[in-house]
């Protein structure tokens, strides 16, 4: 790919912003940080345009909190005027460098997504006689600056955006620690290296895409594994040959811990026969059928609990009752999984008092 430059003007164009503050707004728009924006909104987004002219730009602190799915994660929220940054970045970035991506990775990108990915899953499984399954360990607390930043630069030669790009990774919070040591590391190289990216952000998806990227071809066309695929740090390669599976194995974790500092998990990676079934994206494959994991359908119920609770109460309103009950439906409709809905749907009471 042909290093592309003078991007930066597109960056910061007005209408660029504008339309960065109605994608960052989405969903969100009656929060109070963001009617505060929005309450002055020509104001606040000349002042950031003038801020990113004059290379002044600085983020702001992250929000953090923790969730449980089922493992802890650390999410950090950025301020609204930096998640406007972030889109206007993306906006202008994501369509040069997304084509050159593999079309079996999944996550966070427009017309991809979960579904699309389990159905691909589901083929490759059914029809080959082996998975090799794996998991990088701590992935967004491992990703190294500057390894990121020198694939980023092979894309994009615009000092202006080289800037930016910068300014966001540096500016990253500090993550759940991830210290590793690799291949001619002494004792202190891991406290060295900067690492890890916001779990949260617009930018650090669509980074560790790029991060991973490299990985997908060398998978595709060095390895030659025909059957692969790639949600996030999740990936499973298929063939009817173990040993095949076994080598690949080997050299994706040559290729991890040299190249781009990561190693998977040695629990979660494993090479297995897919008669026995496999966990991917929520939902269990196996030979004839697609259930939910047994986990994601505990956190569910819970989740629909409190909203049967809140509109009991009176604190949510039916048409939203209705809207996350579809939606919810509308993923389990990717497995086998009438009858489950039936039964989930038939325990709930919906009356108010």
């Amino acid at each position: 790919m042909k290093r592309r430059g003078n991007l930066y003007p597109q960056i910061i164009d007005f209408k660029n912003i504008l339309l960065s503050a109605k994608k960052a707004e989405k969903g969100k728009r009656f929060r109070e940080n963001i009617l505060e924006f929005n309450y002055n909104l020509e104001a606040e987004l000349i002042k950031l345009q003038q801020e990113l002219t004059n290379k002044t730009y600085q983020p702001g602190d992250y929000r953090t909190f923790y969730i449980k799915e089922p493992k802890s994660r650390m999410i950090s929220a950025a301020p609204y005027r930096d998640r406007v940054v972030h889109h206007a970045l993306c906006n202008i970035i994501v369509p040069i460098i997304e084509p050159t991506f593999i079309a079996d990775s999944y996550a966070n990108r427009a017309g991809f997504g979960t579904h699309r990915a389990l159905h691909r899953f589901t083929k490759f499984a059914r029809e080959s006689r082996y998975v090799l399954q794996c998991d990088i360990q701590k992935y967004f607390p491992s990703i190294d600056h500057e390894i990121l930043k020198n694939l980023i630069n092979r894309k994009i030669k615009c000092p202006d955006t080289l800037w930016l790009i910068d300014t966001i990774i540096d500016n990253s919070n500090e993550q759940l620690p991830a210290i590793e040591h690799f291949q001619g590391d002494d004792l202190l190289a891991p406290l060295e290296r900067r690492r890890g990216l916001p779990i949260g952000n617009l930018t650090s998806q669509f980074f560790a895409n790029v991060y991973l990227n490299g990985f997908d071809h060398f998978v595709q066309e060095e390895l030659k594994v025909g059957k692969y695929l790639r949600y996030v740090d999740d990936f499973a390669f298929f063939a009817d040959d173990w040993y095949f599976l076994a080598e690949v194995r080997i050299a994706i974790e040559e290729y991890l811990n040299n190249k781009l500092r990561l190693k998977i998990h040695p629990i979660k990676s494993q090479l297995f026969e897919t008669k026995y079934g496999a966990n991917f994206v929520g939902f269990r494959v196996l030979p004839n059928f697609i259930r939910v994991r047994t986990e994601n359908l505990r956190r569910a119920k819970r989740r629909l609990k409190k909203m049967q609770r809140d509109y009991i109460c009176g604190k949510i309103s039916s048409e939203k009752v209705s809207q996350s009950i579809q939606s919810w439906f509308a993923h389990l409709e990717h497995g086998d999984t009438r009858q489950l809905r039936q039964k989930i749907f038939a325990t709930l009471a919906w009356t108010r008092e």
